[in-house]
């Protein structure tokens, strides 16, 4: 079998720093919730607080409890947009590597403020999130990058 060849630009370590940055920003939005499951007393494996507990609680309680929803939501908003994210930012890099880093580190820096302002205490059904909505930014431009290389490629 013929080995593949591939050439990558000199600067394509920034992207790949930017992806590791990402698998961190994971691990901290699954210990956030972790930190929030405890405050909460939410078992595992219960993904989210019931809304029969929620009614069942006290002030103090049900708002831990919401808390914990807020933080569980934003972590899997975050895996539901890291694929297309990362697999974006991972062939833009081939072309557009240190723009696609720092599009990379815009993204990953909304994402906590995502995470953060979605389980802020002084925010009513999660509106604190608008602060990190600039990650669809983020991940649309290497989206819309990754198209104009399959655009360019075919002209």
């Amino acid at each position: 079998m013929a080995a593949l060849a591939l050439a990558l630009p000199a600067e394509y370590g920034y992207v790949l720093l930017t992806a590791t940055f990402t698998l961190f920003s994971s691990s901290w939005h699954g210990v956030r919730v972790g930190g929030f499951r405890k405050a909460a007393k939410i078992p595992y494996p219960q993904a989210y607080a019931e809304s029969n507990d929620m009614k069942a609680a006290s002030g103090d309680e049900k708002k831990k409890m919401y808390l914990f929803n807020c933080a569980q939501r934003a972590h899997g908003n975050f895996l539901e947009n890291m694929p297309a994210f990362t697999i974006a930012m991972l062939i833009a890099g081939l072309r557009f590597p240190v723009t696609s880093a720092i599009m990379g580190m815009g993204w990953n820096v909304s994402r906590i403020f995502y995470a953060v302002g979605y389980t802020s205490p002084n925010h009513d059904k999660g509106q604190g999130r608008l602060y990190g909505l600039t990650f669809w930014l983020f991940q649309a431009g290497l989206i819309g990058m990754v198209g104009w290389m399959g655009v360019k490629m075919l002209i």
